[in-house]
């Protein structure tokens, strides 16, 4: 009976050694963007019960309608795999008291999402995120600083071409307001949009401008920043004016109004090329009715979200050289069974001292040991044989320049350094 062959699910990918080495040097460099910025690192499940994602995210929205991993669990409890990060954040933000904190809780999460949808370049099933999180300030400053965030590491990481587009959607009455002008540009055209857009039409029209399908048709539509009242018109005024103080360039997208239902005032997005026909690589936007939605207290929120896979692909497009990964400071080669033993002690007191070191396993010969140091890209070999081993020495072979000098066993870590 022929065994079964297992591969992995359809929209997922395995990260294997010589790539994972570009996904730790993209996550370090978000970590240390947060650090300068003041952001802590938050983690949390990878699913949630069904409700928090419903409420947090919005019903007529196309995560909730069809494209989250819902299942029951034993207990017959509504979950979901996570499909975006924010609504997490705020339940833990919510669920944990960090409102009583003095100062605003900014907070950044690095992570697989999951979503239901068609894989296809920089797209997947599994993916994976980097966000952040502010909480507790109205602040048009900190809107600005949010936005200059994400730019930022774009520009960390060596990308070109770069662009940020932003937005006001305004407040409650404001959108409402819009909604009616909207619809009256929307409906005599309905029976020309396709079939997302006319079922959005009624429930959530704000949202057939962010279809991709129809975006020819919507040039003339009216623009929301018209219906502003005078909150939003000045919150918006001064998000650009502390943008334009940082030097940041950008450009406004009056039908910018990102997926989720949440979002309030300031929106946004990082546009680069490279990617195919799909060229957002993240966004975000303020959030100020969300933490009391999901039971909090009436506290105002800003985020964002950059999708880690679309960011390797365009480093990939770009040609952007990534920092190599370090290489091994040792490799040993054996010759005997008394050196196999005095290699083992070597290895266990040299990373120990913080080197990085290997040998072989594989009973090879000592020209096939060479191979795997310089496959491994090793700064050194150290060579034992019985003659070294009875004069307690090592040999030890520079591989860049082959310059190879005998060293004392007790003086390997020094000579190393």
């Amino acid at each position: 009976m022929a065994k079964e062959r297992f591969e992995k699910p359809t929209g997922t990918q395995d990260v294997l050694p010589g790539a994972v080495e570009k996904w730790q040097y993209i996550e370090g460099k978000a970590r240390e963007l947060c650090y300068r910025f003041n952001y802590r690192e938050i983690r949390t499940p990878m699913f949630e019960h069904t409700g928090l994602f419903e409420r947090g995210v919005g019903e007529t929205t196309d995560i909730v309608e069809g494209e989250m991993y819902t299942f029951k669990d034993k207990g017959d409890r509504d979950l979901a795999l996570r499909p975006e990060g924010t609504a997490g954040v705020v339940r833990a933000y919510v669920q944990n008291k960090l409102y009583g904190e003095p100062d605003v809780s900014k907070l950044y999460y690095i992570g697989p999402m999951f979503r239901y949808e068609r894989p296809q370049a920089g797209r997947y099933r599994q993916f994976h995120q980097f966000g952040i999180e502010a909480f507790g300030a109205v602040d048009p400053a900190i809107d600005a600083e949010v936005v200059s965030l994400g730019y930022q590491y774009c520009k960390d990481l060596g990308l070109s071409g770069v662009r940020v587009e932003i937005n006001s959607v305004g407040n409650a009455p404001s959108r409402a307001a819009y909604r009616e002008k909207l619809l009256g540009f929307l409906r005599p055209m309905k029976d020309t949009l396709c079939s997302d857009c006319q079922r959005r039409m009624e429930r959530n029209p704000l949202r057939v401008l962010d279809c991709k399908k129809d975006q020819d048709k919507f040039v003339e539509a009216p623009s929301i920043l018209d219906s502003l009242d005078e909150e939003c018109t000045i919150h918006f005024e001064k998000v650009k004016e502390h943008l334009g103080a940082m030097g940041l360039e950008y450009t406004i997208n009056p039908r910018l109004v990102r997926g989720l239902d949440y979002y309030t005032h300031t929106a946004f997005e990082y546009k680069a090329a490279g990617i195919g026909s799909i060229d957002t690589v993240g966004g975000g936007g303020r959030y100020n009715g969300l933490v009391e939605e999901i039971g909090g207290p009436d506290q105002p929120g800003i985020g964002l979200g950059i999708g880690l896979e679309r960011i390797l692909l365009i480093l990939e497009n770009q040609q952007v050289e990534l920092e190599a990964a370090k290489p091994l400071d040792v490799y040993f080669v054996g010759l005997g069974e008394a050196a196999d033993l005095e290699i083992s002690k070597q290895l266990f007191v040299l990373r120990n001292l913080g080197f990085s070191a290997e040998r072989d396993y594989l009973g090879r010969k000592m020209k096939a040991q060479m191979k795997s140091a310089d496959r491994m890209s090793a700064r050194y070999t150290a060579i034992l044989g019985e003659e070294e081993l009875n004069n307690g020495v090592i040999a030890l072979k520079s591989m860049a320049t082959g310059e190879q000098r005998t060293v004392k066993l007790e003086e390997l870590g020094q000579a190393l350094v």
